[in-house]
């Protein structure tokens, strides 16, 4: 009877669960992280690889994550680290992380560092590792072999699938009430390094045959919307609908790329599959990007799911949810942009966390909804400073870590955060990210032109900020939100009646619990002065825009009005 009675709990546990668990939800143009029946904003860091090994090292961090504003922790699991024997697992140090993330009000983002890690397999047990005739590995031109599990493997599929779906099982079991965990990311940064395929004698043999069938129906019936880029190659080699790899795709690396990532995303979504059966939280992969320096597939790991591989990723692995991207480039709009494309919801598990960062979150969240951003190697706090392995920077003197920029970028958007979610997808959310070499951008949002411009001082017009960034939020005719840092504001009527925009009112202020408290109210100096220069003698009209300094970001609540 006791046993029956658990089996009947733990039942309505996973049907219960399954109604209220963490979901992506699409609502208009955007899609949402649903946590709590409500969407949710991550404001995310990433731990260092193995951090999250040593509960007495992360006592040391939670509270510096808390100063940072963060609302959510990315963490690794570890295949070995739970399941150092085969059948044999322990799932304690996920449990201890689970347990610290609710005492300190966040919640998690878990990692599956398994087959793969950075394109090597490092993170797998040594009961996989010493056994090569078992669980094989990929090899490179020359034969030689690498420390990379073969993707072709079923042996290797299988056990990585076993230990995530067990894994998955027991979060589901201690964490399908509290929903603290909100997704996985299903292996990092997959992909083979060193070569442009697998050269094994499985993978030979594989390359050698037809395209399987799956791959070409999926072809044949996105032909119109694949991504150009996937389309060109397709096309070059004649549109083929069946035929060996080559004579799909051409001869060369690019055609063996495709293969490695039809392989890797078949791979990658059985493990998902197996995870999602016991436990249906979104899971994503991450993209270890395409760098300036890299030639040909091999300098980066070839078959991850760059932006350019995104259909076939689609294609062979339906179970990922979302295809997100590793980012520190400067170019970040531009970056960001290529993994937007085809309804791919954005989150990015891996950027900067210094001053370009914080100007990075703010254009991704207001300019393309996305569902959080995260910094990573958080627990080094140094890396709010833009520093880390390489950089040379170490500060001489303890962080006032929430005067960084970073910090202050979370503050102000956990505070927007209920507005910014109601705004996503209807239209009327924008953000702008400006450097010296793009110092100004125009924004149509609502009934006005927005001309966003690097703040200028009328006593040195000509000395710019390095950058500056803003979010903006039309909130009603002639309202605006706006948070912003080192840019300044005017507005362009593009509706007919009146040509001239002016500020009724601009209050700063801050946001508790979605409601509005109002601060100073501003005029005159404190907002833009607007330079007729066209007019026979120049005309100074003081506050026909918003100013936002460079000490912030800092929030002002806009009113407009229209004269001739």
């Amino acid at each position: 009877m006791c046993a029956l009675a658990l089996m009947a709990a733990c039942s309505q546990t996973k049907t219960t669960s399954a109604l209220h668990i963490p979901h992506l939800q699409k609502r208009g143009a955007a899609t949402q992280l649903i946590v709590d029946g409500k969407p949710y904003l991550a404001l995310a860091g990433e731990m260092t690889n193995t951090a999250s090994s040593s509960p007495q090292y992360m006592n040391t961090v939670w509270p510096n994550l808390v100063k940072m504003h963060l609302n959510t922790v990315l963490a690794a699991v570890a295949w070995d680290w739970i399941e150092p024997a085969e059948g044999k697992v322990d799932f304690t140090l996920a449990d201890r992380l689970i347990q610290d993330a609710r005492s300190h009000h966040m919640r998690l983002v878990f990692l599956w560092f398994a087959s793969w890690k950075n394109g090597l397999s490092s993170f797998v047990p040594v009961w996989v590792k010493a056994n090569q005739e078992r669980f094989p590995r990929a090899q490179v031109k020359g034969g030689k072999t690498v420390e990379v599990l073969s993707t072709l493997s079923e042996a290797n599929r299988e056990a990585d699938s076993r230990a995530f779906a067990a894994f998955m099982r027991h979060v589901r079991d201690v964490d399908s009430r509290a929903h603290t965990v909100i997704m996985i990311q299903v292996e990092n940064e997959v992909g083979l390094l060193g070569d442009s395929r697998d050269r094994s004698p499985a993978a030979n043999e594989a390359f050698a045959k037809s395209v399987p069938p799956e791959l070409m129906d999926y072809l044949r019936n996105h032909k119109d919307s694949l991504l150009p880029e996937f389309r060109r190659l397709w096309e070059a080699a004649g549109f083929k609908t069946s035929g060996s790899w080559e004579e799909v795709f051409g001869k060369g690396p690019a055609a063996e790329e495709v293969f490695m990532g039809w392989n890797y995303a078949r791979y990658v979504g059985r493990v998902a599959g197996a995870g999602k059966a016991e436990y249906p939280i979104p899971m994503f992969v991450n993209a270890w990007r395409v760098q300036p320096q890299d030639k040909t597939p091999g300098d980066y790991p070839s078959g991850g799911p760059q932006a350019h591989m995104h259909d076939l990723w689609r294609a062979g692995a339906p179970q990922i949810d979302i295809l997100s991207l590793d980012v520190q480039s400067l170019k970040f709009p531009e970056v960001v942009a290529q993994y937007t494309r085809s309804g791919n919801p954005l989150f990015i598990p891996e950027s900067r966390g210094d001053a370009v960062g914080a100007a990075n979150v703010f254009y991704a969240v207001g300019q393309h909804n996305a569902i959080g951003y995260s910094v990573f190697g958080l627990d080094l706090t140094t890396r709010l400073l833009g520093s880390g392995p390489g950089t040379g920077v170490t500060p001489q003197v303890p962080l006032d870590i929430e005067s960084l920029p970073l910090p202050r970028s979370y503050a102000v958007l956990s505070q927007l955060a209920p507005l910014i979610l109601e705004h996503q997808g209807k239209g009327t959310i924008a953000a702008a990210w400006l450097a010296q070499e793009n110092a100004d951008q125009k924004i149509q949002l609502g009934d006005y032109t927005l001309n966003v411009e690097l703040t200028r001082d009328r006593r040195t017009p000509n000395v710019l900020p390095e950058r500056g960034y803003g979010i903006f939020i039309s909130v009603g005719p002639d309202e605006y939100v706006i948070a912003g840092n080192d840019v300044q504001v005017t507005f362009s009527p593009n509706t007919p009646g009146p040509e001239i925009a002016g500020l009724a009112s601009v209050e700063t202020g801050t946001y508790l619990d979605g409601r509005w408290i109002p601060g100073r109210r501003l005029a005159g100096d404190d907002c833009v002065l607007r330079y007729d220069l066209a007019a026979a003698a120049s005309v100074n009209q003081s506050g026909s825009g918003v100013r936002f300094r460079g000490d912030g970001p800092s929030i002002q609540h806009v009113k407009l009005y229209r004269y001739r």
